[in-house]
């Protein structure tokens, strides 16, 4: 006989008191540390704990006694439920001060780094539809609030187009209206829904059986008018397929880019898929300072345009390029941040992990009629070695912009034998960012650190941060010279 699983106790009257990781509040009763979602620093809950251990505690709030004067009203239906904009309930402003917290506080705690100048987080001018893409899932398996498991009515139309719900990977939340693109987005994609479940032979995904024709769609949009949709399917019918975009080029003439994708794998990825272009082109441009970029459908361009705009000019301003330096532009990606500073440099050399990104950094530059930067293709840690910067020169200035993981090992070592005058290092996790600093701080200093908001209501922040070689490093770098 199964045990019944102990209920964990209602805790009453709680302060909360910070904001922690993965957008969650904590709050302290006693010794136990309690993190809680969709409070805010001030508010007074009781906490039905969910999850606890010796050291800390999960729970959720089931009863509000005051309010913090923090919170704002959240703008989305789906607040809550579909996982994303996970700080709706906390205004603007607060959002921004706890983001540069974040930051300041991961760099002094876990770096144990000192910085000259900490300069103020850089918010975003639009907290809203500021993205330029969004994939949504088709599911046979739709998501039912609490609410629309009451109201009895639910059951009888389960197809969902939107968001996976976190933690559950065959459930998928109908989003109706979605506040983080373009209002066309929402537009194009309730009308994909409505076509697909008025007209026979449309089913959608049934994730856990792999079955069903509906699978994905994407939608990119880009500062200069284009609009790309990629209607991806679980497999071919082309008589519907057919069908089915006809509708959306009749019905929306303003796309530029209609594609599609046969995807019967397993998976959802279409990197190693075969893009169709219905009609249009195969890229929409997108446009920054006067330089195009091309965007195909496989690929990477920072998701809010605007704020990128923002973060390569502070990127760029912590270079202090003359015009006479060589760069390297370590994880490149599609060589935005390369090409974006080249007007500036002597000569930019970028290196990418994948070899489709580096490709398109070589069409962006071609472009642009950009003929000082190189761009190569591998992992990093075996292409940014000491032979090759015997071969390509010493860099003066190193812009480095990884993963959430960081830099691995090899190349910090790497980047500390190469000791250029100034690093400027990019990063979208300051806990790894920290780490990394750390490990540089036996050679160099770091002067200025400025955040930048690139996803209003979430957590997620980037950080800008200059290092350059102490004066140990410069009479060592003297003496080998």
């Amino acid at each position: 006989m199964a045990r019944k699983k102990k209920q964990l106790p209602i805790l009453e009257k709680v302060t909360i008191t910070d904001v922690a990781a993965e957008g969650k509040a904590i709050a302290r009763v006693n010794d136990l540390v309690i993190f809680v979602p969709f409070v805010a620093p001030g508010d007074v809950v009781d906490i039905q704990l969910t999850r606890k251990k010796n050291s800390y505690a999960e729970g959720k709030a089931i009863r509000f006694h005051e309010y913090s004067d923090k919170r704002a009203e959240p703008f989305c239906e789906h607040f809550g439920v579909c996982g994303g904009c996970k700080w709706q309930h906390l205004r603007y402003e607060e959002q921004l001060r706890y983001k540069q917290k974040q930051v300041y506080d991961n760099l002094a705690r876990i770096g144990k780094v000192e910085i000259e100048e900490k300069l103020p987080i850089l918010g975003s001018e639009h907290t809203t539809f500021y993205r330029n893409k969004l994939e949504f899932t088709f599911s046979d398996k739709r998501w039912l609030t609490e609410e629309k498991v009451q109201s009895g009515d639910s059951f009888n139309q389960m197809n969902a187009l939107g968001f996976h719900i976190p933690g559950m990977f065959d459930k998928v939340l109908d989003i109706r209206k979605c506040w983080l693109q373009d209002d066309i987005s929402n537009r194009i994609r309730l009308a994909v829904k409505e076509y697909c479940l008025s007209h026979e032979g449309y089913p959608f995904f049934d994730l856990r059986n792999q079955e069903g024709l509906m699978r994905n769609l994407m939608i990119r949009t880009a500062s200069t008018g284009d609009l790309m949709v990629v209607v991806i399917f679980f497999r071919e019918d082309e008589r519907r397929r057919e069908a089915l975009l006809s509708y959306i080029a009749e019905r929306f003439p303003e796309i530029t880019s209609l594609m599609y994708v046969i995807n019967g794998k397993c998976n959802d990825t279409i990197m190693d898929q075969e893009v169709i272009v219905f009609k249009g082109k195969d890229h929409i441009i997108e446009e920054m300072e006067g330089l195009r970029f091309k965007v195909g459908p496989k690929s990477f361009y920072q998701t809010n345009s605007e704020q990128a705009y923002n973060l390569y000019k502070v990127a760029r301003e912590f270079a202090g390029l003359t015009g006479n330096e060589l760069v390297y532009d370590l994880y490149t990606g599609t060589g935005t941040i390369a090409n974006f500073i080249a007007r500036q440099a002597k000569r930019v050399i970028g290196i990418e992990y994948v070899p489709e990104a580096i490709e398109d950094a070589k069409v962006n530059a071609a472009l642009n009629h950009i003929e000082n930067t190189l761009f190569f293709a591998g992992d990093m840690k075996d292409i940014l070695t000491k032979d090759f910067i015997d071969a390509h020169g010493r860099p003066d200035v190193i812009i480095t912009d990884p993963p959430r993981a960081g830099m691995h090992d090899d190349v910090i070592r790497t980047i500390l034998a190469a000791e250029p005058r100034r690093i400027v290092y990019v990063s979208c996790n300051p806990a790894t960012q920290a780490r990394d600093l750390s490990a540089l701080s036996e050679r160099y200093a770091v002067r200025k650190a400025r955040p930048v908001d690139m996803f209003p209501h979430t957590h997620h922040v980037e950080n800008v941060t200059l290092l350059e070689r102490n004066l140990i490093a410069n009479i060592d770098y003297m003496s080998k010279t």
